[in-house]
């Protein structure tokens, strides 16, 4: 079973997304943010992660960043989903390691074949 990490702050966000992936028959972990992100990838290492940019603690930028770099022997995709959509914010993702990028709000079958095409490289 494909186990997703899902990052966001906002309650909402992650009830909409995890149902919509738990719909599709994949596993969910979900975090409110970077910090409780990195302590759950310790415990199990998600297929992909999904994550927001704004959030405390420890924003989606940083996150990105520190799985990059901590699990640089293991190919995992990172989808930022976030509703900054200037295109310096989409340049900026994508330069720290992101391997897509989705605005908020989005249609919920971009998503799913944002992480199709993604862990077809798997």
């Amino acid at each position: 079973m494909i186990t997703i990490l899902l990052v966001d702050d906002s309650p909402t966000v992650r009830a909409m997304v995890s149902e919509l992936l738990r719909s599709k028959g994949i596993e969910v972990i979900e975090a409110a943010d970077g910090i409780e992100a990195m302590a759950k990838m310790q415990i199990q290492c998600p297929d992909l992660v999904i994550t927001d940019i704004v959030m405390p603690r420890m924003n989606g930028y940083e996150l990105c960043r520190w799985i990059k770099t901590q699990f640089q022997d293991k190919y995992i995709p990172v989808i930022m989903c976030t509703s900054k959509d200037q295109q310096f914010d989409h340049y900026w993702g994508i330069k720290q390691g992101a391997d897509a990028y989705i605005t908020k709000p989005f249609q919920p079958v971009d998503l799913i074949k944002a992480i199709k095409k993604l862990l077809v490289r798997n």
